[in-house]
């Protein structure tokens, strides 16, 4: 019998995600304890309203200049680079390529961070107009402010590491940005209070580029000046993935905006509900960051079947990890935010509406994993790309008409609610777009296939339901152990009678099986 061996590039995604996997989730497991921290130390009240309304800014920041213009635009120009490199000097390609491209972004990046500073009061009334204590947000806002240039030049340095397939360093800026939090909040929360944490937001951002330095200049190195301007970037450029990045985010703006107008605290059990429901999808995302790269190339290569193949087997294997997880939260979403974060400050009452929330969060968990990993092949090439931006602006539009009409008598449920809907229409209609233009997406096979996953994830919520029904009074860690144990076995026994290969994908992936 023939024994295939994988291929170096199989070789180096499976290490990838291997790395990736273990510094991330590190950095992931801090963000944990430091969302523990700040509800046992402010608990949820108009304090922490106006330390989330200041985060706004960061939140912002990483979106538009980590996930959106470093790495949708980024990535593939450094691929490219590094294509044309073809066995040659690839460093030197990568350091013509910063020569070109890192001045002017670092200016525009200081331009913006100096705006937020100074726009600061103007920010907070925008987002958050009923907010109780707004001069606390606008002290918190200036703090958090650096964030939109360290946040840029980290999001810049980790898209050069990945198109030359150095992943730990990148994977470790969670790490490091949760460590400076955790400092800072540890250390000033009893003199500072949730000022504390505003200083550890910005102190952990300079974390994030330190962090990946070394590597950037082992791998990468100082820029070299290129005169050609064969790989230079123009600034227009980033302006579709801003609007797309901007226009994701605004969904955060609206929770912020109309969460203002009620109740203290609400913002903040949003905001916990959020952070707790997506956990599993960094998990899921993992898999989008490391084969991103590979899927540049690919496109920009032109090899479409080969591009088809490996967007469709991201899609199944991230869905598989969404939906069990899924299940997971909704049934057992009060023992799971007891557990986390039920100390201190943090009451029971918040407990009980944070984990009302975030069953209504979860359900939308789907549309965004599907939002990341479709939006990535618009970006793939050289050109323009304006359809992500028109997808999650039909998006934003259903979340502010079904949030706005539904808070007056559902509350922040409603919020949550529109959350859901609005990026689950924008993931219909960028899937849709995305096989008329991109990528001849088997859009049967993957309906099908998503069906089976629906039906095990809900064989195994119904399991689920059962055994914390059984085991009533037990304490709250022994019941969101067991019942995690269980909701997985049966999903994938589920999934493997209804003829599903997804819910072992990630396994196969391990193994070796990257295409």
């Amino acid at each position: 019998m023939t024994t295939i061996k994988p291929s170096p590039l199989q070789k180096t995604l499976v290490q990838a995600t291997m790395i990736t996997l273990v510094v991330t989730l590190s950095g992931s497991l801090l963000g944990f304890v430091r969302d523990l921290f700040l509800a046992r130390f402010f608990g949820a009240d108009g304090g922490t309203d106006a330390f989330l309304v200041a985060w706004t800014v960061p939140e912002t920041a990483f979106a538009v200049v980590v996930e959106g213009g470093m790495s949708l635009l980024m990535i593939p120009l450094f691929s490219r680079a590094v294509a044309e490199a073809d066995g040659g000097d690839a460093g030197l390609f990568l350091r013509r390529v910063v020569g070109a491209t890192m001045p002017r972004i670092v200016v525009v990046l200081v331009v913006l961070a100096g705006a937020t500073f100074l726009c600061a009061p103007w920010l907070v009334h925008l987002i958050a107009p009923g907010l109780a204590d707004p001069a606390l947000a606008v002290t918190c806002t200036r703090l958090t402010s650096i964030t939109v240039l360290t946040f840029g030049l980290a999001g810049y340095l980790s898209a050069a590491l990945r198109a030359n397939h150095v992943f730990g360093a990148p994977a470790a800026i969670h790490l490091a940005y949760n460590i400076g939090i955790l400092t800072l909040m540890g250390a000033l929360h009893g003199s500072l209070g949730v000022v504390s944490a505003a200083a550890g937001v910005a102190l952990g951002s300079f974390f994030m580029v330190l962090v990946q330095l070394p590597s950037f200049l082992r791998h990468v190195g100082l820029p070299r000046r290129w005169r050609t301007g064969a790989a230079t970037v123009s600034l227009a450029a980033f302006l579709p993935i801003t609007i797309y990045t901007l226009v994701r985010q605004a969904q955060v703006f609206i929770e912020r905006f109309l969460g203002s107008s009620l109740a203290e605290g609400t913002i903040s059990h949003l905001n916990y509900a959020q952070k707790v429901a997506q956990i599993p999808m960094l998990v899921a995302l993992l898999i989008c960051t490391v084969t991103f790269p590979t899927l540049a190339r690919r496109m920009a290569a032109g090899e479409a079947d080969e591009a088809r193949k490996r967007l469709e087997a991201d899609l199944r294997t991230t869905a598989a990890l969404i939906l069990v997880a899924t299940a997971y939260l909704v049934v057992f979403a009060p023992d799971i935010v007891h557990v986390l974060l039920e100390h201190g400050e943090f009451t029971a009452a918040d407990t009980a509406a944070t984990a009302g929330i975030m069953r209504v969060y979860a359900l939308g968990l789907l549309g965004h994993v599907l939002v990341t990993a479709l939006s990535r092949p618009f970006y793939a090439g050289e050109e323009r790309n304006w359809y992500p931006a028109m997808a999650m602006g039909a998006g934003l539009v259903v979340t502010g008409v079904v949030a706005a009409i539904g808070v007056r008598s559902s509350g922040a449920y409603a919020i949550a609610a529109a959350n859901g809907l609005g990026i689950s229409t924008a993931a219909v209609l960028l899937l849709l777009g995305l096989r008329d233009r991109m990528v001849a997406l088997a859009l049967p096979s993957l309906g099908l296939a998503g069906l089976r996953l629906v039906f095990a994830a809900g064989g195994a919520g119904g399991a689920g339901w059962l055994v914390s029904r059984w085991l009533g009074s037990w304490p709250a860690l022994a019941v969101v152990l067991i019942g995690g144990v269980v909701v997985l076995i049966v999903f994938a026994g589920l999934a493997r009678l209804a003829g599903v290969d997804e819910a072992t994908t990630v396994v196969a992936k391990l193994k070796g099986r990257f295409r």
